[in-house]
């Protein structure tokens, strides 16, 4: 049953996707083609032939720098989503052996803790997920892990053994408490105003050249101006939706936490 579910939300995460790319890319061409139309009415064809060798070149120059802000911006979002999926595993992890150290304790007092990451766990996928896409953080899960360090503090071990499985679990839940900072770090952090403001007038500037080249081919022409924007457009997408490693169709997903306390749920029955 799982598994067609999981195929049709694929299905359909990557239709929204194409339709968004192809979007951007489509205003994108029409764009560019719409400056090459006007220049090419307005200043006569030898006038713009004339001036092609050193828009040529230009052309070369400007191009090469973008092209270089474009694969340093790819490389630095990319980098930091692979951050933030890996922040996210992390957590997963210190979730399940803290979970599993917990449960070790004799008593009642290792299923409390136990409890405790349960909630922690629901009010970590249900309610600041969905907040994380707007950099903020619920105040609900933010509780429920102090209550984990509160039931934890106050176990008073009872042989050697609980004292090293005590000290392993505080061990463990300082690591969770990094873990999720660093998961809220990431989704807090986004490429700078200014930074965005580089690339939407690099790619202006990129694509408006091409309107200075006399070409005797209209046809060309166009398809020529068309590549390039398309491409500049699908780049910067890709770009907008890696930013934000928590929003869009390419975004981390709290499956991994989720499943962090499945292998427990399987001994427990």
């Amino acid at each position: 049953m799982g598994q067609p579910m999981n195929n049709k939300f694929l299905s359909v995460a990557f239709l929204r996707t194409a339709f968004w790319m192809l979007l951007v890319i489509v205003v994108s061409v029409l764009v560019s083609e719409a400056v090459v139309a006007l220049v090419r009415t307005l200043v006569p064809a030898a006038t713009l032939r004339a001036n092609n060798e050193v828009a040529g070149n230009y052309l070369q120059t400007l191009g090469t720098v973008y092209a270089v802000l474009l694969a340093f911006v790819v490389f630095v979002v990319w980098n930091q989503f692979n951050e933030a999926r890996s922040s996210v595993e992390s957590e997963a992890n210190e979730v399940s052996d803290l979970a599993r150290t917990a449960r070790s304790l004799s008593d009642d007092r290792g299923e409390a803790v136990v409890g405790r990451i349960r909630e922690y766990v629901k009010a970590v996928i249900g309610e600041e997920w969905p907040l994380m896409a707007c950099g903020e953080m619920s105040g609900h899960a933010r509780r429920h892990l102090e209550e984990i360090w509160h039931h934890l503090h106050v176990i008073e071990p009872l042989s050697v053994r609980e004292e090293l499985l005590l000290g392993e679990a505080l061990a463990r839940f300082n690591d969770l408490s990094d873990c999720r900072l660093h998961r809220l770090t990431a989704a807090r952090t986004r490429l700078p105003p200014t930074m965005w403001t580089l690339l939407i007038v690099g790619a202006l500037m990129t694509a408006g050249s091409m309107a200075f080249f006399g070409m005797e081919s209209t046809a060309s022409h166009f398809a020529m101006t068309a590549a390039l924007a398309g491409l500049i457009g699908f780049v910067l997408y890709v770009i907008y939706d890696l930013d934000n490693p928590f929003f869009g169709d390419w975004r981390v997903r709290p499956d991994p936490i989720a499943q962090a306390l499945a292998p427990l749920d399987v001994v427990r029955s």
